[in-house]
């Protein structure tokens, strides 16, 4: 039997505790029946009025943390107060928004430049500060959402990059627990309040793996952590070989021996529990779905906790995930006024590069997300190959940044989809994506000028130019991975004349996947019935 692993590390406070983890970025997407009813987030007109609201909120919330609390206590919450009082936070916000950026992303700007200033200083208790601002910026955050940060169970042990002051503050010790930072600080103010309750805590593990109710064990006297057998730390994004997030072994063949790729789409939070590995990775997944408001696309944390547990739970297989695609008839609550949203327009990649905002925060969780599993990022509703290259220079400033905050990050490969007409025709001018997927919703829709509401209606006659152009646009993309999302996908009635097309990697809905397995398997891979069929 394999011995347990005993991580080094440095202790913060003194004590040993045992307990089941609790994995701080593995949060659970709530689901809409999970989720409270809150306000739409806060227009760009009169928003301020709404993050002042919100600020009143957190103080009010520090503030009732702070009755009863012992003096380190009240000293550390009465710091967090007097910054969201400081009308230099709030004039700096300002300023953004005249520039007309978005109330929630102008806060989350202003905080994160002052998280990069004390990230970035010489000494250690000013760099232990930045957590305090990042508690203080996810506080107003979730009033904004109305969303408050959870707790996590009594007599856990406390696992992550780092701990918010308030979060400790706020949770039961008495029932034991302890912590174990990633980074962290021994200077921090979460390490003076453990020290203040004898809390053991340690920092400066490094990434390990664990699984949410593993045993772990935390020694604050010798400073380590020590985990189950099968434990491991996680290596550096720099230690780990490349490999094409695009190929698998064929398991499923077609009646000739050609092997197909099929895949799950991702739409709803469920469907990342009904998620396999031992049977398919995901060609698709759909981010909106974890976005209610603008303060969701601004919450970078709550972005990649979703992301990360997509990852792990996919294990070793590939995850494609699809940037926000909201526009036209998928608003989003607090981008109301944004010109020509209620039109086609300003939709996918245009919004984005409009709001670049929306884009970098997103960029950051998957970046930080990549270093969990095999991922993948694909633009949505692409027209044009600068969009793809506009998008790449985001994600590299966006690496550049986490780099000099030392942020474990990765860069995926990012292809686009495929659902406007004009692209498809084009492919052969789309050099910088890494690979394509064919969402064939939109691209129906556009091609057959139908209106939304009538797609339904027209997608059986439209099947053939669909697929002509389908056929046209696998030629023109010279070997690059190319897969299909679309509902034609998951529709057996398509599959001779995908396969035909050169399709060889199907995503479909969960629920479709046996049927859609079981016909393949009775197709020669040009789309012609195996004999005996």
């Amino acid at each position: 039997m394999a011995e347990p692993l005993k991580l080094k590390a440095k202790s913060a406070s003194p004590g040993i505790a045992s307990g089941p983890a609790f994995l701080a970025e593995k949060l659970k997407a709530p689901s809409a029946a999970e989720r409270p009813d809150v306000a739409p987030a806060p227009r760009i007109a009169g928003g301020f009025g709404a993050l002042e609201k919100a600020i009143d909120i957190s103080i009010s919330e520090l503030e009732h943390l702070a009755e009863g609390a012992d003096a380190e206590s009240r000293d550390i919450i009465d710091f967090q107060i007097e910054v969201l009082r400081d009308p230099t936070i709030a004039e700096a916000t300002g300023a953004r928004m005249q520039a007309d950026e978005n109330v929630v992303f102008a806060w989350v700007a202003t905080l994160d430049a002052y998280i990069g200033e004390l990230e970035a200083a010489d000494e250690e208790q000013m760099r232990a500060r930045a957590v305090d601002i990042l508690d203080i910026k996810n506080r107003v955050l979730g009033a904004l959402a109305g969303t408050p940060i959870a707790d996590f169970p009594p007599g856990s042990v406390f696992i992550g990059k780092d701990m918010e002051p308030s979060r400790f503050l706020a949770h039961d010790w008495s029932k034991g627990g302890g912590i174990a930072l990633f980074a962290g600080s021994t200077a921090g103010h979460v390490a003076l309040l453990a020290r203040a309750k004898s809390v053991p805590m340690v920092v400066g593990t490094g990434r390990f793996s664990a699984a949410d109710g593993d045993p772990v064990r935390v020694d604050g006297d010798t400073g380590a952590v020590v985990l189950k057998a099968g434990g491991m730390l996680i290596p550096a994004p720099a230690q780990t070989p490349a490999r094409d997030m695009h190929t698998e072994s064929g398991e499923l063949r077609t009646a000739d021996g050609v092997p197909i790729l099929l895949s799950i789409n991702i739409n709803d939070p469920a469907d990342i529990d009904a998620l396999d590995p031992a049977t398919a990775g995901v060609g698709l997944m759909r981010s909106e779905f974890s976005f209610t408001s603008i303060a969701d696309a601004a919450n970078e944390e709550r972005q990649l906790a979703i992301y990360r547990r997509v990852l792990e739970q996919a294990g070793d297989r590939p995850v494609t995930i699809r940037m926000l695609d909201i526009g036209g008839d998928k608003p989003l609550a607090g981008l109301e006024d944004l010109p020509a949203l209620s039109t086609s327009g300003l939709r996918g990649i245009r919004l984005l590069l409009a709001r670049p905002e929306i884009a970098s925060v997103q960029a950051r969780a998957l970046l930080r997300a990549a270093v969990f599993g095999r991922l993948s990022v694909m633009l949505p509703m692409v027209t044009f190959p600068d969009e793809i290259d506009r998008m790449r220079e985001i994600f590299r400033e966006e690496a550049e940044k986490l780099g000099r905050r030392s942020l474990l990050h990765r860069m995926p490969p990012i292809g686009m989809m495929v659902e406007v007409p004009s692209a498809a025709l084009m492919l052969d001018t789309f050099g910088s994506a890494a690979f394509f997927s064919f969402g064939t919703n939109d691209l129906t829709q556009y091609l057959a000028a139908s209106a939304r509401d009538d797609i339904d209606a027209d997608a059986g006659k439209a099947a053939p130019a669909v697929l002509r152009l389908i056929a046209q646009a696998v030629k023109l993309i010279a070997g690059k991975p190319v897969s299909i999302c679309g509902d034609m996908a998951g529709n057996p009635s398509y599959l001779p004349g995908l396969l035909a097309a050169g399709l060889r990697h199907f995503s479909v809905a969960p629920a479709r996947r046996p049927a859609i397995r079981s016909a393949i398997i009775g197709l020669n891979a040009d789309g012609t019935r195996a004999a005996g069929e």
